[in-house]
């Protein structure tokens, strides 16, 4: 058994670490830090009474790179785990780096005064990491990650080559709130707002944001509107798969969430440029975001069910076809295990599934990996076993739009 360090407190830490601490053959000693303790030692005081498991906490600012690399030093764990911002990515990367410590994230770096979601700031960490003797493993979440893992389980196993590729993205949940994000709100609202964008034929090509709408049956949630939109792991599997002729993200939204994102876009509550009020800067995403609903309290009131995965096209044998992958994850039950909705649940798995095969050597290397680099099976089995399974079914024919 190997010491994790698990950095940020919100609800995917929260289902990490309950997940972890649930599976002491895996995980021996669990810190959990954050910038406010106080979130990490109700997170340990939910553990000790779930599972009778003990979580040491710790204070740290992870903007702060010495400050973070010290406690690495004092913590002393065989791997980091990024739970934090995604604008935290680059300064808990140059601290492990620092202090000599494997690294392992669920979403890209983004800088705080621009929505842009790209992995070129990590990539450049590659032979950093690689000299070092380090690894570091990026996206270890749902989307990315396990729909990452999917593509390459595809691959492996039934397509001897993918043309197309489609990502649903549905949370068929209701939290009962006017209007609520299911994830940190501040990073939620600027991947909504921000251009679509979607890979075809060697290009990108950018349209408005929500501006193309399709309507798909999701298994056991039932028919939705899914929106194009752009999502990292577009780029990482562009990359990393470049026999891709097509690969475009979907995600749902109800009419009564966007209409409200709507007005909050038209009265500026959306914006990331800061403004001057009573003689202070003020960013007012940030400061919509202290008004909302925290994510992490939606548990108690949401039901429903997720339904997150990949339509998948090309050629097996000689012969076309298409094959659906998926998994279907319901609230309530995601609550009752881990205290967490399960758009927090869906995340906060594939993490502690990704830092138990790094852990245990399953998964390695030194430099900078994305999920689809990794052998896709034993990840595969352990969303089976962990609360995540997963279908596979051919589909008659691929999707029409």
């Amino acid at each position: 058994m190997k010491d994790v360090l698990v950095i940020g407190a919100g609800g995917v830490s929260s289902v990490a670490v309950h997940k972890m601490a649930k599976n002491p053959d895996l995980f021996g000693k669990i810190t959990l830090a954050s910038r406010r303790e106080f979130k990490c030692e109700a997170i340990a005081k939910s553990v000790q009474e779930r599972f009778g498991a003990t979580i040491e906490t710790a204070q740290v600012d992870a903007d702060n790179v010495d400050a973070t690399a010290a406690l690495i030093d004092t913590v002393k764990p065989d791997l980091v785990v990024n739970l934090a911002l995604p604008y935290q990515d680059l300064p808990i990367m140059d601290a492990c780096l620092k202090a000599g410590a494997n690294y392992l994230d669920t979403a890209n770096y983004e800088p705080r005064d621009e929505a842009k979601f790209e992995y070129k700031w990590q990539w450049e960490y590659q032979e950093r990491f690689k000299q070092a003797g380090l690894m570091a493993l990026l996206g270890s979440g749902f989307d990315p990650g396990v729909t990452s893992v999917f593509t390459m389980y595809l691959k492996k196993h039934y397509l001897d080559r993918i043309d197309t590729l489609d990502i649903l993205d549905c949370n068929g949940g209701d939290h009962g709130q006017h209007f609520a994000t299911n994830f940190n709100p501040e990073i939620n609202i600027r991947e909504i707002t921000a251009a679509a964008r979607h890979y075809e034929e060697g290009k990108w090509i950018e349209t408005p944001a929500l501006s193309t709408r399709q309507v798909y049956n999701f298994e056991e949630v039932g028919t939705k509107n899914m929106y194009l939109m752009y999502h990292e792991e577009l780029e990482s599997l562009a990359t990393h798969l470049p026999e891709l002729k097509r690969i475009r993200f979907w995600m749902t939204f109800g009419d009564q969430y966007l209409r409200y994102l709507d007005v909050l876009q038209n009265v500026g509550m959306t914006s990331i440029e800061p403004v001057m009020y009573e003689g202070h800067e003020v960013i007012p995403l940030q400061f919509l975001k202290a008004v909302l609903p925290e994510p992490s309290d939606l548990g108690q009131t949401t039901k429903g069910k997720t339904n997150i995965g990949n339509i998948a096209t090309g050629e097996k044998d000689g012969q076309a076809k298409t094959v659906r992958i998926y998994n279907v994850c319901d609230h309530e039950e995601a609550f009752a295990e881990t205290g967490n909705q399960a758009v927090s649940y869906t995340t906060g798995v594939p993490a502690m599934i990704g830092s138990a095969l790094m852990l245990n050597g399953t998964w390695k290397g030194e430099g900078v990996f994305n999920m689809e680099q990794m052998d896709p099976d034993p990840f595969m089995d352990m969303l089976n076993n962990h609360g995540l399974p997963w279908q596979v079914r051919e589909l008659a024919e691929p999707l029409k739009f």
